[in-house]
């Protein structure tokens, strides 16, 4: 029944890669986290290190199938993309040191803020007009920023489109282009932190005698949910849902509330 129920909120992972640009992250924890619920306080590690292979495949995946004119945006950004993924590693080993129920609860307090701050700070739900880098291309995102997002996201398993979308948001693009240019800037983060995780010490509790782990990954959890997604991406990739710019920015902001409670319940 876990197997069935993990195939149906892949498919959901799949529309939240595309649309949101979470490459499935996101929602990817608290449903681990209840899958794996068995592992008590383990299941929290467990859940970030599978959410980062799920959104490694998810966000390459649609990466591969996004036009090379949106991607062209991310141009000279090789010095983000490398701090990224330096922070992703720093994240995700800190994640195995840490209590399971700090990363919990940072886990619903960040998202709890990134709401507050959507709602609250001008930019985000109607974007200022584009800032563009002195060669006259839209400017994606400071690199400076690299390193601390990196670092959260892979803490957290979110994945960084919690942070590259509404900095993208703030740099002047569409809701649309935003999360569409989140899934590169999520595999440069998730590709080191599954590494990492993968090399981690599995968990030795009793009750996880029913998981096969892999490292500190679950890899029947990520493969139910892979198998949902991939489709889904492919066919919203081929034809995106037309979605007014204010209301794509509302729907981002009442996911991330529906994450929270869905986090809240799992535990």
């Amino acid at each position: 029944m876990d197997v069935v129920a993990l195939l149906g909120i892949g498919l959901l992972t799949g529309v939240t890669t595309v649309l949101f640009g979470f490459g499935g992250g996101f929602v990817a924890v608290p449903v681990v986290v209840w899958a794996d619920a068995a592992l008590g306080g383990d299941a929290m590690r467990v859940a970030t290190a599978t959410s980062a292979l799920v959104m490694v495949v998810n966000a390459g995946f649609a990466t591969a199938v996004t036009p090379r004119r949106v991607l062209a945006t991310l141009r000279g950004s090789r010095a983000l993309l490398l701090l990224l993924a330096v922070g992703a590693a720093v994240g995700a080993l800190a994640t195995r040191l840490a209590p399971a129920d700090l990363v919990r609860w940072a886990f619903v307090g960040y998202i709890a803020l990134t709401i507050v701050d959507l709602l609250l700070r001008p930019g985000f739900l109607r974007p200022p007009a584009r800032v563009e880098a002195a060669d006259g291309a839209p400017r994606p995102m400071p690199a400076v920023l690299g390193a601390p997002v990196g670092a959260v996201a892979a803490f957290l398993g979110v994945g960084g489109s919690v942070m590259t979308v509404p900095a993208l948001r703030r740099a002047g693009h569409t809701m649309r282009v935003a999360t569409t240019l989140a899934n590169p800037l999520t595999l440069a983060i998730a590709l080191p932190a599954t590494v990492v995780s993968l090399a981690g010490a599995t968990v030795t509790t009793a009750a996880d005698a029913h998981r096969h782990l892999v490292g500190l990954v679950d890899p029947l959890s990520a493969a139910a949910l892979l198998l949902g997604a991939l489709p889904v991406i492919a066919v919203l990739r081929r034809r995106p849902p037309r979605i007014p710019d204010r209301l794509y920015a509302w729907a981002y902001i009442g996911l991330l509330a529906v994450v929270a409670v869905a986090m809240l319940l799992a535990g």
